[in-house]
């Protein structure tokens, strides 16, 4: 529990760092430039955020900023969990002037409406010094995905489609398809549950699930190609709650198993290929508009 706790501290103390060094910004600004870069930045100050939006701003943007813990496999295939620092960014509202806009200002009412997002992910060194049964495979690099994706939502339902390309580290493709039912018990509380289809093109898939013949050798794990496709499916939990309009707390739960060319790697017959993530966090509402 120790890392965990660790990790907990540091999260909370960037966000608290990334809070201040925005409310310096502003302290610092001239006067006369303040409407054109006014931040929703300050727990004190209890304006509603749809209130400082300026709808003569060029670009406005509502997001929240979730910085916590989570818990997950050590590796692709691995049976062991590691504690990590989770940071997220989500846009509940997007607005460039003659272009329109995506969201809700408010946060009250939940849009209807197809949109765009970015989708982004960071996967960490894999490294056999860190784990004895890799001993013989060779270290994979930090990665780095970068895509977009679709989203359609409704007040009670969502569901997406993401496409990341490796730009850092691996250079294969990955995609993920999800949907969510939604509930809302009341105005503080938001639940979401739904499932998960994970896919990889044959880079993705043989760089964390394949083992090269110079690797078998001296590993001892037999000579394993892995193909691309369908790598894993499974489900996500997810539970909000809000104490203000500024501040709230994130859980989620998500459990995958691994499939196809995934579930049959020599790497994932030693661990599992059952997949858990869990994660908790603090999130932070913000408003830029210039």
């Amino acid at each position: 529990m120790k890392p965990f706790v660790t990790y907990a501290i540091a999260a909370i103390a960037a966000l608290s760092l990334t809070n201040g060094a925005i409310a310096q910004d502003i302290a610092q600004a001239d006067p006369a430039d303040l409407a054109s870069t006014e931040l929703a930045t300050t727990a004190q100050d209890t304006t509603p955020i749809a209130l400082r939006i300026d709808p003569s701003k060029n670009v406005i943007l509502r997001y929240d900023i979730r910085a916590g813990v989570q818990a997950r496999p050590a590796y692709f295939g691995s049976d062991e969990m590691v504690a990590a620092p989770d940071f997220a960014l989500h846009f509940d509202y997007a607005r460039l002037k003659g272009l329109g806009a995506y969201g809700d200002p408010d946060g009250n009412s939940v849009p209807r409406a197809l949109g765009i997002r970015g989708s982004l992910r960071f996967i960490g060194k894999r490294s056999a010094d860190d784990f004895d049964e890799l001993k013989g495979l060779e270290d994979i690099d930090p990665s780095l995905e970068l895509g977009l994706g679709l989203v359609y939502r409704q007040r009670n339902f969502e569901a997406f489609g993401d496409v990341r390309y490796g730009a850092i580290g691996h250079n294969g493709f990955v995609g993920e398809l999800g949907a969510d039912a939604i509930v809302f018990p009341s105005e503080r509380w938001e639940f979401r549950l739904g499932p998960r289809m994970v896919f990889g093109d044959d880079e993705f898939a043989n760089t964390y699930f394949g083992v090269s013949d110079s690797e078998s050798i001296d590993s001892g794990l037999a000579s394993y190609n892995a193909d691309g496709g369908l790598l894993g499916a499974g489900f996500e939990a997810k539970a909000k709650y809000r104490f203000n309009e500024l501040w709230g707390l994130e859980a989620s739960f998500r459990a995958d198993r691994l499939l196809n060319s995934a579930a049959d790697s020599p790497i994932t017959e030693m661990g599992s290929e059952d997949q858990f993530r869990i994660r908790l966090g603090i999130t932070r509402e913000l408003v830029l508009q210039f």
